[in-house]
């Protein structure tokens, strides 16, 4: 089997236990809420008005952003349960789980509704005549008669889930998103294509399972009603065991990663350390900045990799730029009294932003650093990724410079050196250990003023393992042992266009580079 399909596929059985259990989960409390609501809704027309609205409202927010959204309300009302004791988590399941609930809950409600509100008024007349409850009434005649109209809502709030679950990566939560997303940033077609099958698979499966239900309902087919459920029984049984094995595992470390291949590459770094140490490991990938950090000082995360620059900003709202060692004191003393985290030390390399361009826009406008390009920056446009337009980092520059594009628009990493190549972007905000800048031949400009904060990568650690030694001699050896330059060819090895490596052949590059392992691959052959 080919190496990269062979790696893709070992990734499928834990994260589909993890997307099972969430679209599950998510489908039981839509219809927890959805079905008590539509048979009030049915009885109360300013009820089904309000009720209908409100779900139809939820629809229009895209599913993004709904997961997004839950973050800062679970972190107010932590805020307001903090005097008894009571914390939400405010990342992984329990944010995905709201906003994918609130999902199901429009299709399941809508056909409820259409479904009883439907049924001839004959029927029910006939039902009142012989002298039945309103319960008896429902049980007996109104749900038998609706439940081909709900099932098919269910099927629809079911397929609708499974496919939504995909995003819940970005709030922390593994699912099949996981491969989706770290294939994209890497350019993996393999990973997006397993974790997109494996998901319309699931979602194929359990449809037919449901429909089967349906028609057994239909039909008043027992057996068609029994083996469905059965089914869907058995596959959630199924899909859990993998979870089960790896959940009784008490030396279990959860690896966090941004959604980048440079992360990808040292979270499998720090996996090979951790499992050499004995520890089993998983990876959370695809977060940003700040789901990031905070899924580390709530234990959600074990370890990750930052930049001094992004926290000094970001997280702790900063906006001087102090030399390196005193940004690195300072944040050290600030992550362990605000989280009781704890900075572990550099790992040897800086990322930061660097504004880069092709070699023919730097010399058709004379371009050699920043202020250059503020003097032509409104016949200009520029390709940033998708956090730099609303980090501070951006307004320092742009006010230190007076920069002002004609157009600025936002990219995947990935996408966004494609961009400056094609000339949709004159300019682009790259990433300093960045290889795809030496292969696209690009040129980078200086900053004179030095608007640009330090971004020395840095390794993260829990409170849980701020003082566990066996974890903390386990990484110990990766600080100050990777050199830019290693960096660099460790990205490319993954960003570039022909016999591309994953990001665990290079991390197993890198480690035979920086002398912490045997066995090893060249830069050059990628396998």
């Amino acid at each position: 089997m080919n190496p990269r399909l062979s790696e893709a596929l070992s990734q499928v059985p834990p994260l589909l236990a993890d997307h099972v259990i969430l679209s599950a989960a998510a489908l039981l409390l839509g219809l927890a809420v959805a079905l008590p609501l539509a048979i009030g809704a049915s009885r109360n027309d300013r009820l089904r008005r309000i009720a209908l609205g409100a779900a139809s409202l939820v629809q229009t927010i895209p599913g993004l952003a709904l997961l997004a959204l839950f973050y800062p309300l679970l972190l107010a009302l932590n805020s307001l349960f903090a005097p008894v004791g009571l914390a939400l988590p405010a990342l992984g399941f329990l944010p995905a789980l709201l906003a994918l609930a609130l999902y199901a809950v429009l299709p399941i409600l809508r056909n409820s509704v259409t479904g009883i509100v439907g049924i001839d008024p004959a029927i029910i007349e006939a039902a009142d005549g012989v002298g039945m409850t309103p319960r008896q009434k429902l049980r007996m005649v109104e749900a038998p008669l609706a439940a081909p109209v709900v099932m098919a809502g269910i099927r629809t709030a079911t397929v609708w889930t499974i496919g939504a679950a995909t995003l819940s990566t970005t709030v922390g939560q593994p699912s099949l998103g996981d491969m989706i997303f770290a294939g994209l940033q890497t350019q993996n077609w393999t990973l997006v294509l397993t974790g997109c099958v494996a998901a319309a698979a699931l979602a194929l499966t359990a449809d037919a399972l449901l429909g089967l239900i349906e028609a057994g309902i239909a039909k008043r087919s027992r057996w068609r009603i029994r083996s469905g459920l059965l089914a869907l029984l058995a596959g959630v049984v199924l899909a859990l065991a993998p979870l089960a094995m790896t959940g009784s595992r008490a030396d279990m470390v959860t690896i966090g990663a941004k959604g980048f291949s440079e992360q990808y590459i040292l979270a499998r770094l720090i996996g090979d350390r951790l499992e050499e140490a004995g520890y089993a490991v998983r990876y959370r990938e695809g977060l940003g900045s700040a789901v990031a950090f905070e899924a580390l000082a709530s234990g959600d995360v074990d370890v990750y990799v930052d930049y001094t620059g992004t926290l000094w900003t970001n997280a702790m709202r900063r906006e001087d730029n102090p030399p390196r060692d005193e940004m690195l004191d300072r944040l050290g003393e600030w992550v362990a009294e605000t989280r009781d985290a704890r900075v572990l030390g550099r790992l040897g390399f800086e990322n930061t932003y660097a504004f880069a361009t092709t070699q023919e826009t730097a010399q058709r406008y004379g371009l050699q650093n920043i202020d250059d390009l503020a003097a032509v920056a409104p016949e200009l446009t520029m390709g940033t990724d998708v956090e730099f337009l609303n980090r501070p980092e951006w307004a320092s520059i742009r006010d230190a410079y007076g920069l002002a594009f004609a157009e600025a628009q936002s990219y995947q990493p990935t996408f966004m050196y494609r961009a400056v190549e094609s000339g949709r972007a004159d300019v682009i905000t790259a990433f300093s250990s960045d290889g795809r800048i030496a292969a696209s031949n690009l040129f980078v400009l200086a900053d004179p003023r030095g608007a640009i904060p330090n971004y020395d990568a840095v390794l993260m650690v829990a409170p849980g393992r701020a003082d566990e030694e066996r974890f903390v001699s386990a990484l110990t050896p990766l600080l100050d042992a990777i050199p830019v330059e290693a960096m660099r060819a460790a990205n490319y090895m993954v960003d570039r266009d022909d016999d591309k490596a994953s990001p665990a052949e290079a991390a197993r590059w890198m480690l035979n580079e920086i002398g912490l392992a045997e066995d090893g691959v060249s830069p050059e052959s990628g396998a």
